[in-house]
C-alpha cells in the first residue's frame, strides 16, 4: 500500500532556505541561443543555470502536474521545480489532491488528463498505460535514468516492453527500529543475518521480555502491515525472480513459497514468546493501531518494531530519533550477510502529451540535478533512489532519511516494489489485507494463502 507513503508532514526549513539560494542563482536575463537536447533553442547558460542549459529554451512553454502529494509536502515539491522554471522560461502548474488515485482514472476515461501525473503505483501505470492516453518517454529520459538507476526502476517505469514514466521519489520498507540505548546498555549487536536476528530474538524473550511489539490496525486498510512482512520475507528466502514470479502470478499465491515466506513471518508474529510487547498477546496485534505498534519501545516494554521509514512521524514529540538517540532502526538483513534486498514504494513521472517541455521535465526529475535539490530540500521529499545523487546535499534529511538513501543507493542493493500495490485491486487492498487480519486472530497459513488465491481475478 503506497498511499500511506509520503503523507509525514516532514518540513525541512533549512532546505527551503538553501532551494530559495539555488533558485535566485538562476536569475538574470539570457543572451544567445543553441540548439537543446530537448528541442528548440536554448538559452546561453546564466549564472547557476549551466545544468538546466541541455533542456533547451522552454519560455512561454507550461507543464500540467497533477499528484497525490499535499501540503506540506507539496511546497518541497514546487521548490525542486523552481530552479527549472527559473533557468529554462518554463512554467510548471501543480495540482495537488488527495483523491488522485481515484480521480486520475476518472480524469482518463473523460480525456482530461494533466500532462504529467505523479504515480505512486506500478498497477495504477500500467492499468493507464492501457487506457491508450500514456506517452512513452524520450530517449534522453531513458538514458538518464539508465544512468542515475538500478535497472529494477526503470523496470517499475514500464508497461508492454515500453518505457514510460522516470522515477521521483522512495520510501524504504526493509527495517527494523529499535532503542540505540538498550542496545549499548545490553551489548546487543545490530543483526547483520535473518539467522542472528532470530537468535537476537530468542536471547531476548529467554529473558522473559517480548522482543517483538507490532499493530496491524488501519481503518478499512486495517492488515497492510502484514503485507508489507510477508513481502520483505519473501524477497529475503526467495530472492526477487520468485518474487516477481508471485507479485505477477506467474506462480499462485498458495504455492510453497509464499506459504514458506507466510510461515517465516509467523514465526515471529504468531510466535506468543515474541509478541506483543507492552500491548497484549499475539491477537492484540489486530487490534492496535500501526501507529501505535511501536511505541512500547520507548517504555522498554518491547525492543524490535519492523516498519517503513515514514514510521519516523509516529515518534512523540520530544524523542531523538538518532543512531545514538531514543530510538533508530537497522536495515532488515537478508539471509546473507551480503544480500541487500530492499523492499520499498516510489513515484513515477507518467507523460500523458508527447512534446519537447514535457520530456525535458521528465529528463529533469532523472537527473542527479534533481535528486540533489530534493535532498537539500529536507522533509518527505528527500529519499531518493539516484545513485547519482550527492551525499554532502542530504545534511538537511534527518538521520533515518540518510539511512534510506545511503540503503536504497547501495550499488549491491536490489530493490522491489510493494507487491501488493501492483497486485490485482482485488487482492492487494483487499483479500490480502483481510486474509492477514484473519491469519493474526488465528486462521491458519494454508487457509490464508488458499483464500487469497480463491481471490485472485480469473
Amino acid at each position: 500500500m503506497t498511499s500511506r507513503i509520503h503523507r509525514r508532514g516532514l518540513t525541512g526549513l533549512a532546505g527551503l532556505a538553501v532551494l530559495a539560494l539555488a533558485v535566485s542563482a538562476c536569475g538574470g536575463s539570457s543572451g544567445g541561443s543553441t540548439k537543446g537536447a530537448a528541442g528548440g533553442t536554448s538559452a546561453s547558460p546564466q549564472a547557476g543555470c549551466e545544468d538546466y542549459a541541455v533542456y533547451g529554451n522552454l519560455k512561454g512553454k507550461t507543464v500540467t502536474v497533477y499528484t497525490g502529494i499535499v501540503t506540506p509536502e507539496d511546497q518541497l515539491l514546487k521548490d525542486t521545480w523552481a530552479p527549472f522554471e527559473k533557468c529554462t522560461g518554463v512554467t510548471i502548474k501543480g495540482e495537488f489532491d488527495k483523491s488522485f488515485e481515484a480521480q486520475i482514472l476518472v480524469r482518463a476515461k473523460a480525456g482530461n488528463l494533466p500532462d504529467i501525473g505523479i504515480i505512486p503505483q506500478p498497477g495504477l501505470l500500467k492499468t493507464l498505460v492501457a487506457t491508450g492516453k500514456a506517452v512513452p518517454a524520450d530517449a534522453a529520459t531513458s538514458t538518464e535514468v539508465d544512468a542515475n538507476f538500478a535497472p529494477s526502476w526503470k523496470d517499475l517505469g514500464s508497461a508492454d516492453g515500453k518505457f514510460y514514466a522516470p522515477p521521483q521519489n522512495a520510501s524504504m520498507k526493509s527495517l527494523v527500529w529499535y532503542s540505540p540505548k538498550e542496545f549499548a546498555a545490553k551489548g546487543y549487536k545490530v543483526p547483520t543475518t535473518l539467522d542472528e536476528l532470530k537468535t537476537l530474538s530468542d536471547t531476548i524473550a529467554a529473558t522473559g521480555k517480548k522482543p517483538w511489539c507490532a499493530g496491524i490496525g488501519s481503518g478499512e486498510a486495517t492488515g497492510w502491515p502484514v503485507t508489507d512482512w510477508m513481502e520483505d520475507w519473501m524477497l529475503r528466502l526467495w530472492g526477487p525472480d520468485e518474487y516477481d514470479k508471485w507479485v505477477n502470478h506467474s506462480i499462485a499465491f498458495n504455492s510453497s513459497e509464499p506459504t514458506a515466506a507466510l510461515d517465516a513471518v509467523g514465526q515471529y508474529l504468531k510466535n506468543s514468546k515474541y509478541v506483543n510487547g507492552g500491548l497484549g498477546d499475539v491477537k492484540s496485534i489486530a487490534s492496535t493501531t500501526f501507529q501505535d505498534g511501536g511505541l512500547p519501545i520507548l517504555k522498554g516494554n518491547c525492543s524490535f518494531h519492523r516498519q517503513a521509514s515514514f514510521y519516523a512521524a509516529n515518534w512523540p514529540k520530544g524523542t531523538t530519533v538518532s543512531p545514538t538517540g531514543d530510538i533508530f532502526a537497522f536495515y532488515l538483513p537478508g539471509k546473507l550477510a551480503t544480500d541487500k534486498p530492499v523492499l520499498g514504494g516510489g513515484e513515477f513521472m507518467l507523460g500523458f502529451r508527447d512534446a519537447p517541455e514535457v520530456h525535458a521535465f521528465q529528463q529533469f526529475v532523472a537527473s542527479a540535478t534533481w535528486a540533489n535539490l530534493a535532498e537539500q530540500g529536507g522533509g518527505g521529499r528527500c529519499v531518493t533512489p539516484n545513485k547519482n545523487a550527492d551525499p554532502a546535499k542530504a545534511a538537511n534529511c534527518s538521520d533515518i532519511d540518510k539511512l534510506a538513501i545511503s540503503v536504497l543507493q547501495d550499488p549491491k542493493a536490489v530493490f522491489r516494489f510493494d507487491g501488493s500495490d501492483a497486485m490485482p485491486a482485488a487482492v492487494g487492498s483487499n483479500s490480502f489485507w483481510k486474509q492477514a487480519t484473519n491469519w493474526i486472530t488465528g486462521q491458519s497459513t494454508k487457509d490464508t494463502v488458499n483464500k487469497i488465491e480463491a481471490s485472485w481475478p480469473k
